[in-house]
């Protein structure tokens, strides 16, 4: 199986898909790792992601001294920092570069430190692997669908970042490297819908950039599905993208408020933002070929495409601005991923979040 006794390196594996694949990977559905190491450069989070896998509710002398006897273990880095990339490399089969700065306005106010997470992170795994010729078998970079035709810094960071991952197979060919590319992530810390949740629980207004705006989107799980997919089946090179559904912003805001008088305030778009993502451009979409429910677009080097032979499955670029969920298959979604607000009766003035 495709995990069993590997040794899995997650960076950023505090995060919230971070932890969802590790949660995923120590379950055993893709076979037992030997290890999962997750490194990151907040303690505090690594802290309580221990606590919770030991389920304990103080900390002990014993928990950090059995930190490196553990299948799960934590290790403080940075990406950012070569020699915190090569502790941690050398010891993996399989690396998972789940560290980013993800937040579209933040990247855009500090551009340089994206650059440095994003992109430098990359080059420093390549780099390891390819100056030490460490023994790692599979890299898989996380990006995201601001990375097609980018128009802010997050995207355009994340963009580069598939390139040094794809182009670094020609430089370590005994490393396959490859990528995984997803739209929003339902439920994640930044992400729109606890925004929502929590303007709800104050009684409103829901602020929208605009109701025009339209998001793929995915559940935490479904990311995770994507990353084994590509584990599974992805070729050197190959960005491996779910064919995921989509909602406008108007409906998701009011199949979250439902009955509730809450009004909808636009606000105006924010820096960097686009009205629809891409997930796949017309550009990339003769190289696509389809696994199951995702496509994977193949690498445009010669070195690695080789000859394309492929029948085109997509005629033109995959957009959010496609197919958009109607109000009522935006609420199933949310039923469906358990995100739906529910009311508390006693009170009425305030509302328990799910």
């Amino acid at each position: 199986m495709t995990l069993e006794g590997k040794r899995i390196l997650v960076t950023g594996g505090t995060g919230s898909m971070g932890k969802t694949f590790v949660r995923r990977a120590l379950s055993g559905e893709l076979g037992t790792p030997k290890k999962v190491i997750v490194m990151s450069r907040d303690e505090a989070k690594q802290h309580y992601m221990r606590l919770d896998y030991l389920r304990m509710t103080s900390p002990t002398d014993e928990v950090i001294y059995k930190n490196f006897q553990n299948t799960l273990e934590f290790r403080i880095g940075d990406v950012r920092r070569y020699s915190d990339v090569c502790n941690s490399v050398k010891d993996a089969d399989i690396v998972i570069n789940a560290a980013a700065l993800k937040q579209v306005p933040t990247c855009e106010y500090f551009p340089e430190q994206a650059l440095l997470t994003n992109c430098q992170g990359a080059v420093n795994i390549t780099r390891a692997i390819q100056e030490h010729s460490y023994s790692v078998e599979t890299v898989l970079g996380v990006s995201t669908d601001k990375a097609c035709h980018p128009v802010n810094v997050m995207g355009m960071t994340k963009a580069i970042q598939e390139r040094i991952f794809i182009s670094a197979n020609i430089g370590s060919p005994k490393t396959r490297f490859i990528c995984v590319r997803y739209g929003n992530v339902l439920a994640s810390r930044g992400s729109v819908v606890p925004l929502f949740h929590d303007q709800i629980s104050k009684g409103g207004p829901i602020t929208l950039t605009s109701p025009d705006m339209t998001r793929f989107l995915l559940s935490l799980d479904q990311a995770v599905d994507t990353i084994f997919t590509a584990l599974k089946h992805a070729k050197s090179g190959e960005i491996i993208v779910p064919i995921a559904p989509s909602a406008n912003m108007k409906n998701l805001a009011q199949a979250l408020i439902g009955t509730r008088p809450i009004k909808i305030q636009t606000i105006g778009t924010r820096p960097g933002e686009k009205m629809h993502e891409i997930m796949v451009s017309d550009e990339e979409a003769p190289r696509c070929r389809i696994i199951g429910s995702y496509y994977a677009i193949q690498p445009m080097l010669p070195e690695l495409a080789g000859e394309l032979t492929l029948t085109p499955v997509l005629n033109s670029e995959f957009s959010s601005g496609d197919n958009v969920l109607s109000l009522n298959e935006t609420v199933a979604l949310l039923q469906q991923n358990n995100l739906m607000v529910e009311q508390v009766q006693p009170t009425g003035t305030h509302e328990m979040l799910r």
